[in-house]
């Protein structure tokens, strides 16, 4: 496959079949990441060490995914059906349809920025408004952005411009840079770009002088030196991008940061990245998530541990009920053009 993150999937017998498993492997990597990150979620380094030492693997019975990666099937569904005509009129039917106007029932573990935006949907507010709440800039965009680089692979420019249109509904601001970033990022590694091409392509489509540009590029910066062990590694990567005393952990600037330098410092290995994320704390479902869903997207669904692949089930619908029963796996096939499409 081609380094350029510019151009399109590349024709060939086995075209279809790496893009396929690069689907596979950036889907199942962020739902991986998720479950992985789900028990240190809000927790300081400090307090992992002491609970579990370093986390190498799941630390519970039945690990699953949270609101991560529910709400990355419902995008991934909404973007399978719409492609890129996708507009924020089908986005809010979507909220409304699958969400908003279902009874609540078991809804749970959902972030700042999905309540805010349900009560304003719930109070007849439209698109834009919906999205101003006091948590637009949260990471709950970023945190299902992948599809959309899946879908456009190669495309990093589409695939900014597709979550754009999703998060216009739930976001705002540094929430959309988040998602924009993220998307844009597993779009170039979908094509076979390596991880300073994936960080180059998520910068290329948020402003330079943004608050998720900065921080993403001081946790590369800082993945990039040279320390004696991984522990002293991490706490420089958190320490360039952590707001210290922040009572918030689910902003995107932040979330983001951690999570492309996680995937930097590994230089593109899944296990070394989600790791990474998963014992920096923090929002560490979300940064594991995406870090996941990047070195997943870069080598493939092979690259992924068994060990960790095997325990993702279809979705319990623990957050949103609608999901229920989605796998991954299929959304991931569902986004991806087939031999035909890929040699034309």
């Amino acid at each position: 496959m081609m380094e350029s993150t510019a151009c399109g999937p590349a024709a060939g017998p086995d075209a279809a079949e790496t893009l396929r498993d690069r689907a596979r492997g950036a889907l199942l990597g962020l739902a991986v990441g998720d479950a992985l990150g789900a028990p240190a979620e809000n927790m300081r380094p400090s307090e992992i060490r002491r609970r579990w030492g370093r986390i190498e693997g799941f630390v519970t019975d039945k690990p699953a995914g949270t609101d991560d990666t529910e709400y990355a099937i419902f995008s991934g569904l909404l973007l399978a059906r719409h492609g890129s005509a996708l507009t924020v009129s089908h986005v809010e039917k979507a909220w409304h349809h699958w969400i908003a106007d279902l009874d609540e029932g078991p809804f749970r573990g959902a972030g700042f920025s999905e309540r805010g935006t349900l009560e304003n949907l719930r109070r007849g507010l439209a698109a834009p408004i919906t999205a101003q709440h006091r948590h637009a800039w949260s990471d709950g965009l970023a945190m299902r952005a992948a599809p959309f680089g899946v879908f456009a692979a190669g495309r990093p420019a589409e695939a900014a411009r597709l979550v754009a249109v999703d998060g216009t509904v739930s976001h705002d601001g540094e929430g959309i840079y988040g998602g924009r970033a993220v998307a844009a990022g597993v779009a170039a590694a979908m094509t076979g770009a390596g991880p300073a091409s994936v960080v180059a392509a998520a910068l290329s489509v948020v402003p330079m002088d943004s608050w998720t540009a900065r921080t993403l590029r001081r946790g590369v910066v800082a993945a990039g030196r040279r320390y004696p062990d991984t522990l002293t590694m991490e706490r420089a990567l958190r320490s360039s991008v952590v707001i210290g005393g922040y009572p918030w952990t689910d902003l995107a600037p932040e979330a983001v940061g951690l999570a492309f330098g996680a995937f930097a410092a590994a230089r593109g290995d899944f296990r070394a990245s989600v790791l990474t994320a998963v014992n920096m704390g923090r929002d560490a479902d979300t940064t594991a998530a995406v870090a996941g869903a990047l070195a997943g997207a870069v080598s493939g669904a092979r690259a992924i541990p068994a060990e960790w692949s095997s325990s993702i089930g279809p979705a319990r619908g623990s957050c949103l009920p609608s999901m229920r029963g989605y796998h991954v796996l299929d959304i991931a096939d569902l986004l991806t053009p087939d031999e035909d499409e890929v040699a034309s």
